[in-house]
């Protein structure tokens, strides 16, 4: 799978942007606010139909225009051209010049794994953040899974606004409990499959980067410990004072343990940096073991975070991906980027929304 051609107009500060990419690694080079990330949000967004930095539409559109394009030809079993156009007004998505109707026609063409400083709130953010990365590994791999979510998360909407109204409809809500318990124990079940196929890639990936320093334990956590009907019901009292479902996959947790501690409590930035990378190399190796071919890697100025001990252990990832005729994106600066990786990568000069071919 590679990303042969990507086309921009009017996304973030590019005007207008046509570039062909072959397979390797390409090396986007620029000072800071030259647009080197916006080049990654761009690929990520036609994989995933979000942007990574957690913005809406609006913020991606360039300073003054009305709407933005994203447009690519994808080699991923065949030839794929995907069309992207977003605007308050108007939104199209079409693939092989066909509307999308529904995401599972959609999601899988391109796939990507990005590795970001927001990566951090991996281990450092809410238990919503890990639930996140669980659920987009679950939608890369399941066809499935993400209308499942997305129907669990309208029930639960639906739910949440029966439980403030007063007198409460309890015919409605009983049928919107069942609805979620149905929904959620299928969540829960997906999730525990993936867990422990998950936790052992994740610390093989640790280890290298961290040279064996510490023992890491990833747990999953669900908030239903046996019957989530029965819990769900014994939890309904406690609901009415909240006005809110107490109770469900909404709340699971993934618990990051270093020696038997806490990662976000007691862990150093270095280590939770290096635990960060290690879950975003687990999910990059989980993903190839899968799909049978790596997947495209978006590195939005890691290596010049690492020292040099656990780059040399970040290294292999980048290497079985080119050896796998993959394909990775990498900004730096022209002070930063490391220069282990110097034979057979391709460099791009990003200056002020433009992207040119740089010297070897």
């Amino acid at each position: 799978m590679h990303l042969r051609h990507l086309r921009l107009r009017d996304f973030r500060n590019y005007a207008r942007l046509d570039v062909d990419f072959p397979p390797g690694f390409h090396l986007l080079l620029g000072h800071n606010a030259q647009g080197k990330t916006n080049i990654l949000e761009a690929i990520y967004l036609l994989a995933t139909l979000r942007s990574f930095r957690g913005v809406g539409g609006a913020q991606m559109i360039r300073h003054g225009q009305t709407g933005y394009f994203v447009g690519a030809s994808v080699i991923s079993q065949g030839g794929h051209e995907i069309k992207m156009y977003w605007s308050a007004a108007e939104r199209k998505l079409s693939l092989d010049a066909r509307p999308v109707r529904k995401l599972t026609d959609y999601l899988g063409v391109l796939r990507v794994v990005v590795f970001c400083t927001e990566d951090l709130q991996l281990v450092k953010g809410t238990a919503r953040m890990r639930r996140r990365f669980l659920d987009l590994l679950l939608s890369q791999t399941h066809p499935t899974y993400l209308p499942l979510l997305q129907r669990y998360t309208q029930a639960l909407r639906s739910r949440n606004v029966l439980l403030k109204k007063r007198p409460l409809d309890e015919a409605a809500l009983e049928s919107f409990s069942h609805e979620l318990v149905n929904l959620g124990n299928q969540i829960v079940q997906r999730r525990r499959e993936l867990a422990p196929k998950l936790s052992p890639l994740v610390r093989l990936a640790y280890r290298r980067i961290a040279d064996d320093a510490e023992e890491l334990r990833v747990e999953y956590q669900p908030s239903v410990k046996t019957d989530f009907a029965v819990e769900l019901a014994q939890s309904r009292l406690r609901e009415r004072t909240y006005r809110s479902t107490l109770l469900g996959p909404h709340r699971d947790e993934v618990q990051l343990l270093l020696n038997d501690r806490s990662a976000a409590h007691y862990g150093s930035e270095g280590q939770k940096r290096t635990l960060a990378i290690a879950l975003k190399m687990a999910q990059a190796e989980y993903l190839t073991g899968i799909h049978g071919s790596p997947s495209i890697l978006l590195l939005d100025d890691v290596m010049g975070e690492l020292d040099a001990k656990r780059r040399a252990g970040f290294l292999p990832l980048l290497e079985h991906a080119r050896k796998g005729r993959g394909q990775v994106f990498m900004t730096c600066t022209e002070e930063n980027w490391p220069r282990e990786l110097a034979a057979g990568l391709q460099r791009w000069e990003v200056r002020a929304g433009s992207l040119r071919p740089g010297p070897l």
